[in-house]
């Protein structure tokens, strides 16, 4: 294993705020996957939307002013300007299922049930409004490692009043963001970010860094809002593919913003390769969100809790078992392989795999 260096502390810049007021909420932290939704008043309902920070204590965070210090900081790096060898692919898959819906946000709302819009969580069964990082940690996972004990988590997404939710694991990768991807380490226990803005506008959303193939369904890609009808056949669902920052400040497990302790990398002058910027040096994996909804045919009524389609954004908590992770993260990302859930790459089988057929280390 490489050994891991340590960063100083920077000033943060400014980000996007990530925060939002959903009124009317539709679920509580005991529905159950399915329940029937809240009546169309109250779906999908915005215009409570507000600009928002932790500034509520909590146990990760006593003193409420939205820092989360790093113990112990990663500091002394520098953003690798190296280039490896090259390889097309460096990722694996933590494939997660849904596990319940609620107007929680433990990230921005701390300790707040009820006053986010809508939610639909994946992975911990456990989250909710007072989620941290020990509550977490541990816990029982729908995602395929049991190791996995993060929540992910995004807004409803609605037809009408039917709250439509992702049918089986979803694809969440872990790739390599930049170049370097022999660079890249861990995510710290404990850190969580919000990736996108509710409040986005249609150009925001297309022109957003972590913005892939946005809305998908059938032959209709690059969509900034859900497409107003899908093929009516049933293997067509509606996607959507986002990206999020994956080069870190070192400092910070969260900020006020949600955002300012991330970034995402940047093009290396002269080259066409990725860096971390120097403000956030250190290397973590890239998470991508590929969801799937089992929704087609007309869809001038579908819309998210939070409102139209590029509204899109969603949450990731970190609570992996390190072990696990650093095993997955070093064989597959810095081995510069195409891994699934086990972390066994069906191209490279001389390489083997890092878990067992129980998804658990051997």
């Amino acid at each position: 294993m490489r050994p891991r260096s340590k960063l100083p502390a920077l000033l943060l810049g400014s980000a996007l705020i990530a925060g939002v007021l959903g009124v009317g909420t539709v679920a509580t932290a005991a529905d159950p996957v399915g329940a029937p939704a809240a009546p169309a008043a109250s779906v999908g309902a915005h215009t409570g939307h507000t600009t928002a920070v932790s500034t509520r204590a909590s146990a990760d965070d006593p003193d409420g002013d939205g820092y989360i210090p790093a113990v112990p900081p990663v500091t002394g790096v520098t953003p690798s300007e190296a280039t490896p060898p090259p390889r097309y692919h460096k990722e694996f898959q933590a494939n997660c299922a849904v596990t319940h819906t609620a107007p929680d946000d433990p990230i921005v709302y701390p300790g707040q049930p009820g006053r986010s819009h809508d939610h639909t969580f994946m992975g911990n069964t456990s989250t909710n409004a007072g989620s941290t990082t020990a509550s977490l940690y541990g816990g029982a996972t729908t995602c395929l490692a049991p190791a996995d004990a993060s929540a992910y988590w995004m807004p409803s997404l609605y037809k009408g009043d039917e709250k439509i939710l992702p049918v089986g694991p979803q694809v969440i990768y872990y790739k390599a963001g930049v170049t370097d991807y022999t660079s890249v380490r861990p995510f710290p226990k404990g850190l969580r970010y919000v990736v996108g803005s509710p409040m986005q506008s249609t150009q925001e959303f297309r022109d957003h860094k972590g913005f892939v193939e946005g809305w998908e369904c059938g032959d209709s890609f690059f969509n900034v809002d859900i497409p107003a009808s899908c093929p009516s056949r049933p293997d067509v669902q509606l996607n959507v593919r986002f990206q999020a920052p994956s080069c870190w400040n070192g400092t910070h497990l969260d900020t006020p913003d949600h955002q300012s302790h991330m970034a995402y990398p940047v093009v290396k002058p002269g080259t066409n390769d990725n860096m971390c910027p120097a403000s956030h040096p250190v290397a973590l994996p890239m998470i991508e969100f590929k969801m799937a909804f089992p929704v087609n045919g007309d869809m001038s009524d579908v819309r998210l809790a939070s409102g139209r389609g590029y509204s899109f954004h969603y949450d990731f908590f970190n609570a992996w078992e390190e072990r696990t992770l650093e095993a997955l993260v070093d064989h597959c990302i810095v081995g510069g392989l195409q891994c699934d859930t086990r972390g066994y790459d069906q191209n490279h089988p001389e390489r083997g795999a890092v878990l067992n057929t129980d998804h658990r280390l051997p």
